[in-house]
């Protein structure tokens, strides 16, 4: 049985930074934390709640791990670590941050943790059916959340006018604040919207969408980190694909001739597959296994 050190033995041996790092993963392995809210193990995980919290670089842990800290800075950083085992809040929640790539942004309860695959599409260019970037004028981020995709299409295509889209106010107000974080206030447009419903008549050159597509019975087994989520941009019916097969019928309506579209379904790729024998899916490459996002061209989506 193990035992536990007290909260006095805690407060007066933990010294430093590597004393907190080696604390809070040890913490994390005896509690079985499960991550993927932006680390995958424990130690990473500790790393980052400790020198967020601790208000240091994220690359660069050397030059501090052995600095000695105040009293109040192990404390704020006890109750933190506190929060992930006893609750077990996604450390993106605790720190209301998310990155992705080298673009940080806010997050809270009220959004899904952004971790979209089509993050790292976007910013590479989606060259192979984008040849110029300056000649995107609209894109759509369909199911924006946090906001984090459509902050990236402006960044990434500088001529064009963004959408976003979500069904929630809550969300929405999340994404306001990022937009305005970026200055893009002027070039990202926030709707509330069941998905394409408020754009009637408004036409793209790319639409992305990481839409929800957990299947009913993953729901079910949902580990407590990912129940802090809203189950509004998870759940996604028995197949997980109530909200993708809307898209896939209404998005050629909505694309320029030659724009295309490009969708996240996670591990759902079979069941897509398997749904839409016809369509011509491009899967395309992201250096995860599970990543499955597909690319359609406007041509070949079925017509509305």
């Amino acid at each position: 049985m193990t035992s536990h050190p007290s909260q006095h033995e805690v407060r007066t041996t933990l010294r430093t930074v590597r004393d907190l790092v080696r604390f809070a993963a040890s913490r994390f392995e005896e509690a079985g934390l499960r991550y993927g809210h932006g680390t995958d193990n424990a130690f990473d995980e500790a790393v980052y709640l400790v020198l967020r919290t601790l208000h240091l670089p994220l690359d660069r842990l050397e030059p501090f791990f052995d600095a000695r800290l105040l009293p109040s800075e192990i404390e704020s950083v006890l109750a933190v670590l506190e929060r992930r085992v006893r609750d077990r809040v996604p450390a993106a929640y605790l720190l209301h941050e998310a990155w992705m790539g080298d673009y940080r942004f806010y997050v809270d309860e009220r959004v899904l943790v952004p971790r979209s695959h089509i993050a790292a599409l976007v910013q590479q260019g989606l060259t192979e059916w984008i040849d110029d970037a300056q000649a995107v004028s609209a894109a759509l981020d369909l199911c924006t959340g946090s906001g984090c995709l459509a902050v990236l299409m402006a960044l990434a295509y500088p001529s064009a006018k963004v959408d976003a889209t979500d069904i929630s106010d809550d969300a929405l107000a999340v994404a306001w604040r990022n937009v305005e974080d970026y200055g893009l206030q002027d070039r990202i447009d926030l709707l509330r919207s069941d998905l394409f419903a408020a754009l009637h008549g408004r036409r793209y050159d790319l639409i992305v969408s990481n839409p929800p597509y957990v299947t009913a019975a993953s729901m079910e087994r949902l580990p407590p980190e990912y129940r802090h989520e809203p189950a509004l941009a998870l759940a996604a019916g028995d197949d997980g694909l109530d909200v993708v097969r809307r898209i896939l019928a209404e998005a050629r309506a909505y694309l320029h001739p030659g724009g295309v579209l490009v969708v996240e379904v996670g591990s759902g790729r079979l069941a897509v597959e398997q749904a839409f024998p016809t369509l011509p899916f491009t899967w395309l490459e992201t250096g995860a296994d599970d990543a499955g996002v597909f690319l359609l061209e406007r041509e070949q989506l079925p017509a509305s």
